[in-house]
């Protein structure tokens, strides 16, 4: 499937659109499936992968050349991602290959693909499984990080995540401040 079969225009909503939720609770969770466009869009779970080898596109299909994870995340010795993966996105034609200075894979303890969106949210919380993070270096992360912010700056004809990271930062920290409750499925 290629970014111009997909809808172009699904909105993120902000932290204001929740406030009519009464119930803390609730509202913090339903911040979170708000949350979860961005988090459980191809663009960002493509770079969570459970296995070794990334994915790509919006279809999620197992990167292109082969390649894997390596000993730090970056690729294997003699391969690794910034190989092709410069500082910058290269689009002479169309899709060239995306880029920012950080390029990598979350490590594995940070896998999102074929997880549910209360156990992503479940192992966000979990500092053994996110990299150490507390809740305000989480907000950071979201809100801040270039390579998180890449999603919404992919070049070429690749559709964004929703929303814009700024928004995006917004209602992560609004569902931390909520007390970070996760969906229940």
């Amino acid at each position: 499937m290629h970014a111009t079969e997909l809808p172009s225009s699904q909105e993120l909503k902000g932290p204001e659109a929740f406030s009519q939720i009464e119930d803390e609770t609730e509202r913090s969770r339903a911040m979170f499936k708000e949350a979860g466009k961005v988090i459980q869009h191809p663009r960002c779970v493509n770079c969570h992968p459970v296995s070794d080898t990334p994915r790509q596109g919006l279809d999620m299909r197992p990167h292109e050349p082969p390649v894997v994870r390596g000993p730090d995340n970056h690729g294997a010795p003699g391969m690794v991602c910034s190989t092709c993966h410069q500082p910058q996105n290269v689009d002479p034609v169309g899709n060239g290959v995306p880029g920012n200075p950080k390029w990598h894979l979350a490590p594995k303890s940070m896998a999102w693909y074929g997880k549910s969106l209360a156990e992503i949210c479940t192992q966000i919380k979990d500092q053994d499984r996110n990299g150490g993070m507390d809740m305000d270096e989480l907000i950071h992360h979201m809100a801040e990080d270039s390579l998180v912010g890449w999603g919404w700056n992919p070049g070429g004809d690749r559709q964004p995540v929703p929303g814009t990271q700024e928004k995006f930062g917004k209602l992560f920290a609004a569902w931390v401040h909520s007390g970070a409750h996760c969906p229940v499925e």
